[in-house]
């Protein structure tokens, strides 16, 4: 369910997270380190010298501090934002009532993190009862062995579990049902990269097509809040065809690289069937997921309906007690902090300050939205999305206050994928063979085509749903 760059905490239902900087090598353990350290002084040195008046300069320090701590994941990806909830009312609340613990408590308290509960609570059920074992299964079997099939259905299963569930889980699923085949494939066959790029490009795209799908999008849907609200329908009307044109980009792109012919043996598995509590998970996943698309005729709200199937999860025995410690709640303080992030730089007034003299007004719509877009995918591509998402969507919504506006920023950060650091499925596809250099040749035009994409059509697709 994360995108590209968050990482979910370790679960004995899934493998050990993958660091996005896996693949690196040793040689850059040091990088990261040493470029938070210098974040930390240069945020010292503008809160110092930049910042006029003492709450402008406290904040400064405080989120500048916590935006280096995101971008540079030198630390697990929850410290900043508890850092962030403490400091605030510690260094601002003698100044201003508005920074007092309650309030600050207040910002971070919005619905999305009971959607966010409500999809990680899937999660861990499907992977309890294997519903996503059984969903990357039917995958390799319905391929019947023809490699063109097999990539087609890699890359859309595996986008579809990211759809509902992290991203490295989901790779991990596909790339323990693919094994065998790629032990089998000999050395130098176009079948193993095929299909190791074919599993992080589905992993990566995934995560757009729904509200939670990543941390960006949660920020995205938070802030836009504010002019309009973003039903489940409204964000897949754009993100769904999005992210089904990105993986047909993508799908191209792997067979113009690697003719795929002939045939592949699979591996002689008879398929599972789901067990009873299996299929009333299923049950439940399926009500929930037509229950979130209908909102505009029920009028329930996403969030509670993410509430009613957790309460039926845990309270008909599906799920039980333990199992609460298995959802992520890492990721959810990391969105809280990234919406905490966004309220100080308002009520601070720090965004307003930046752009002050900043001469974008002259700037056309499309451009200033286009640059936004592709400043998300390349920060994106080598920081932390969600920091990256906290840093930008405020700062866009000062130069175009609108719903839509949030939305492709979070769209951009699900962009970047050129590189092995980009994104956990990335690493993940690494460690099992890939080179660089094919995500390189891959995801670098499809990075540039995704923006491409948004910026242009983006905005307008938006408004034909009612979003401004």
């Amino acid at each position: 369910m994360l995108a590209p760059g968050d990482v979910p905490a370790a679960s004995p239902l899934q493998p050990e997270p993958v660091s996005a900087s896996t693949g690196a090598g040793p040689r850059r353990h040091w990088l990261r380190p040493l470029l938070a350290v210098a974040g930390v002084a240069a945020v010292a040195l503008v809160a110092a010298f930049w910042a006029e008046g003492p709450v402008a300069s406290r904040a400064v320090l405080i989120g500048g501090v916590c935006l280096v701590l995101w971008l540079t994941e030198v630390v697990p990806p929850f410290v900043p934002s508890l850092l962030l909830l403490g400091a605030t009312p510690v260094l601002l609340g003698p100044l201003d009532a508005d920074y007092r613990l309650p309030a600050v408590l207040a910002w971070g308290a919005d619905p999305v993190l009971v959607l966010f509960l409500g999809g990680f609570t899937l999660e861990v059920a499907a992977m309890r009862h294997g519903l996503d074992a059984s969903v990357a299964g039917h995958v390799v079997r319905l391929s019947r062995g023809r490699p063109r099939l097999l990539l087609l259905l890699v890359m859309g299963g595996v986008a579809f579990l990211s759809m509902w569930m992290s991203n490295v889980a989901a790779a991990a699923m596909m790339l323990a049902a693919l094994r065998p085949i790629l032990q089998a494939a000999p050395a130098g066959a176009a079948l193993r990269p095929a299909l190791l790029l074919g599993v992080a490009l589905g992993a990566n795209f995934g995560g757009m097509a729904t509200p939670v799908g990543s941390g960006p999008n949660a920020l995205a849907v938070s802030a836009a809040s504010a002019y309009s609200r973003v039903t489940f329908a409204e964000w897949m009307a754009l993100a769904l065809p999005l992210t089904a044109l990105m993986l047909a980009l993508g799908f191209g792109l792997v067979l113009l690289r690697f003719r795929l012919g002939g045939r592949v043996e699979l591996p002689a598995q008879a398929p599972r069937p789901l067990s009873r509590s299996g299929r009333a998970v299923l049950g439940v996943s399926a009500a929930c997921v037509v229950a979130w698309l209908s909102e505009p005729l029920h009028g329930v709200p996403a969030p509670v309906v993410a509430l009613g199937a957790t309460v039926l999860l845990f309270g008909g025995g599906l799920l039980e007690r333990e199992d609460l410690g298995k959802l992520d709640w890492s990721t959810l303080l990391l969105i809280a902090g990234g919406i905490s992030l966004g309220r100080l730089m308002e009520h601070s007034g720090l965004v307003a300050g930046a752009l002050a003299g900043a001469d974008l007004g002259g700037w056309p719509v499309a451009a200033q939205l286009a640059g936004l877009v592709v400043v998300a995918a390349v920060l994106s591509a080598l920081m932390s999305n969600t920091g990256t998402a906290a840093l930008l969507i405020p700062l866009a919504l000062q130069l175009q206050p609108a719903a839509s506006t949030s939305i492709l920023v979070a769209m951009g950060c699900s962009f970047g994928i050129p590189f092995v650091i980009s994104t956990p499925p990335n690493a993940m596809a690494a460690g099992e063979g890939l080179d660089s250099s094919e995500l390189l040749r891959v995801g670098i035009p499809l990075m540039l085509a995704g923006c491409l994409l948004v910026s242009l059509t983006g905005a307008t697709v938006l408004h034909l749903f009612g979003l401004p």
